[in-house]
């Protein structure tokens, strides 16, 4: 149990930490009540179309139940190394399948590439992305605790773990 936990945690932990990192920058439109009509309506658009894309579909159908199903399938190996790296295990940035790894690592690089370029974004734009992906990985992390907390109690997701052959 304790390799399982600390797989998903450190998958929370890295939601966490971008969540605390993006929440001023998201808040700050809001706060300085300099949206346009325009603007409001971009940031209440953005954020539903995040909650449905990143925080439903992408988060609590398709990277947590992996993640939480690779964190229960790396515990019942407790003496394996991966265990050592649980979080990128669970992740599916290792020891998986061609197909998945290159899945995995693709998005870590688009996610990568979003980054640099909504930084370069001018205010309240910035805010008003920040504010979707915010409210996805809320969404996300979540969804994360309460599938990780199902799991402790004997529902496991069944996904596919994209384990290598």
């Amino acid at each position: 149990m304790l390799i399982a936990a600390w797989g998903v945690f450190g998958v929370g932990l890295l939601l966490l930490q971008a969540l605390v990192r993006l929440t001023p920058i998201a808040l700050e439109p809001l706060r300085a009540g300099s949206l346009t009509a325009l603007q409001a309506g971009t940031y209440a658009g953005w954020v539903l179309v995040s909650l449905y894309s990143e925080g439903y579909r992408g988060f609590q159908k398709a990277f947590v139940p992996r993640t939480v199903a690779r964190a229960f399938h790396l515990a019942r190996q407790p003496f394996s190394l991966l265990s050592l790296i649980a979080p990128a295990f669970c992740m599916g940035l290792v020891h998986a399948r061609r197909r998945r790894l290159v899945t995995s690592w693709s998005v870590v690089a688009l996610i990568t590439l979003a980054v640099i370029l909504v930084r370069r974004l001018p205010p309240p734009w910035r805010g008003i992305v920040d504010g979707g992906v915010v409210v996805g990985l809320l969404y996300g992390l979540v969804a994360l605790g309460v599938t990780f907390t199902r799991a402790v109690r004997g529902d496991v997701p069944s996904y596919p773990l994209d384990l290598p052959d």
